[in-house]
């Protein structure tokens, strides 16, 4: 590939990659409850997602699946009934809950902490792989930079979105750290409001900051629902 396509490549990928959607907003909620490792773990989850149909789009499953209106549909109703289930939990979140987790940032994590890590991480992986859209967008995006005199099509679609995806990676672990920044000022805002003669501790205003994560909850709980209807409402590439 000349280098002028692969930086065209490269920089489309980018932007893509910066568009808002289920995956972003995984890694955005997960960021400003949970801190930018979280938010990290979150973003590595949604990039191992991916592989997954890059793979499959490598081997031909992807092409199959975009070909078959019965195998596209029960991957799209199960992906759609994935991201209405996180956000009904989103939405059923308590107040009390919010208010963990953001003790849990302050630093009071406990033993359980590995185990949330493995769950935001599979929650992640799952809201990508279970997502058709990601596997029909691989399959209209990269044959586009792949030139008819190319001998080994399937290895160059790999590496190429191997390529996509590890630039990716760094887009969403930006969306991570930009969260967690934005986090960090909206708990500094609470505090300068807290009264010091109220006697509250450091994170005395976690009730009200932990209703400002209870609307975030509700706020991404929605969208995730509207992201899930709106995957079920779609027809087949083959329709």
């Amino acid at each position: 590939m000349p280098l002028e396509q692969l930086l065209l490549f490269v920089g489309a990928g980018l932007l893509l990659n910066l568009t808002p959607g289920p995956d972003v907003l995984y890694i955005v909620a997960n960021a400003l409850r949970g801190g930018a490792r979280v938010g990290m773990v979150a973003a590595v989850g949604i990039t191992t997602g991916c592989f997954v149909h890059i793979f499959a789009a490598a081997v031909g499953v992807s092409a199959l699946m975009a070909a078959s209106a019965t195998a596209f549909s029960v991957l799209k109703w199960i992906g759609a009934a994935y991201l209405v289930y996180v956000g009904c939990r989103l939405l059923l979140c308590s107040t009390d809950s919010a208010i963990e987790l953001e003790a849990a940032h302050a630093g009071a994590a406990g033993a359980g902490g590995v185990k949330d890590y493995r769950n935001i991480f599979l929650g992640g992986f799952w809201t990508n792989a279970l997502n058709p859209k990601v596997a029909l967008f691989f399959l209209a995006f990269l044959p586009q930079f792949i030139g008819p005199t190319v001998e080994h099509k399937p290895l160059t679609f790999l590496l190429l979105g191997m390529l996509f995806n590890f630039n990716g990676l760094w887009v969403n672990l930006g969306w991570a750290l930009a969260a967690d920044r934005l986090a960090l000022r909206l708990r500094t805002a609470v505090r300068r409001r807290a009264d010091p003669k109220a006697g509250e501790p450091p994170w005395g205003a976690g009730v009200q900051h932990g209703g400002l994560l209870l609307w975030l909850d509700r706020t991404v709980g929605a969208l995730f629902i509207g992201f899930g209807i709106k995957l079920a409402l779609m027809q087949s590439p083959n329709a």
